[in-house]
């Protein structure tokens, strides 16, 4: 089993950048696909970004491509996502997520383990 544990979330204003961080219990990280979902109210949960075990590729939803960036340190057991350029769409609780298959899935029922998330709000 993986525990992931999400922090770096806040409140910060538009036009501005969060980093957050997910960082996950075990010695087998290196096995896994993580992923980057969130959830606004009254949405449904969206996928915003995936990276694959070795962190040579990466996939990104068009709503965050080129102001998103996922990053991985397998050594640290951790996942992050850079968040420039933040709008008020942006505004949702942000859930790491992990999958054993080397394949980033923009499913969030392909994904077996999840965080408790983090709540990103942008202000206008």
């Amino acid at each position: 089993q993986v525990q992931l544990v999400e922090s770096g979330g806040g409140l910060v204003q538009a036009g501005g950048s969060l980093r957050l961080s997910c960082a996950a219990a075990g010695r087998t990280f290196y096995t896994y696909t993580m992923a980057w979902f969130r959830q606004a109210p009254g949405r449904e949960r969206e996928f915003a970004a995936g990276i694959n075990r070795l962190g040579s590729s990466t996939y990104y939803a068009d709503s965050v491509k080129g102001r998103f960036t996922i990053s991985r340190d397998n050594a640290k057991n951790t996942v992050y996502l850079q968040m420039n350029s933040l709008k008020p769409e942006d505004t949702a609780v942000y859930y790491c997520a992990s999958r054993r298959n080397d394949y980033v899935s923009q499913r969030g029922t392909d994904y077996t383990y999840w965080g408790q998330g983090t709540q990103v709000t942008v202000s206008s």
